[in-house]
């Protein structure tokens, strides 16, 4: 049998050591959880692209896909025992600044210090920002 697990993309979008998250609301998963702005990979959609979408979509932003860096991997399984697969990324730079551009989605954006982000920030947000503090690159979670 073949694995096959979701693709996350998750932006990490750091400016004067502070770090953009998202307030979720209205979506029915981690709604009052902070988390770096994200989505899944859509059918024949490679990773670099998802996230420039997701970018766009949720903060307004446009980013040149080639000056993205993979930060993190996170390979992560919830309490239910679905898996997942995220991947971190941090752009060396960005056009425009970041609004909220899915109120339906989110009840606000913020920045945050990198060593101060609030206790409720969602798991996978938590690690990418943790990961990319200490310098590493990848954690296995929930295994």
């Amino acid at each position: 049998m073949t694995y096959t697990s979701p693709v996350d993309v998750l932006l990490l979008l750091v400016r004067d050591d502070q770090v953009l998250l998202a307030l979720r609301a209205g979506t029915g998963f981690a709604d009052g959880w902070w988390n770096l702005p994200s989505g899944k990979l859509e059918h024949n959609e490679d990773a670099a692209s998802a996230l420039v979408r997701e970018a766009r979509e949720e903060t307004g932003l446009v980013l040149d896909r080639s000056r993205l860096c993979l930060t993190a991997t996170i390979h992560s399984r919830n309490d239910r025992g679905s898996a997942r697969l995220g991947l971190v990324f941090r752009p060396a730079s960005w056009t425009g600044e970041p609004v909220n551009a899915e109120p339906e989605k989110c009840a606000g954006i913020a920045w945050f210090p990198l060593d101060a982000i609030p206790a409720r920030t969602y798991r996978t947000s938590r690690t990418g920002i943790e990961l990319f503090r200490r310098g590493e690159n990848f954690a296995a979670k929930g295994w």
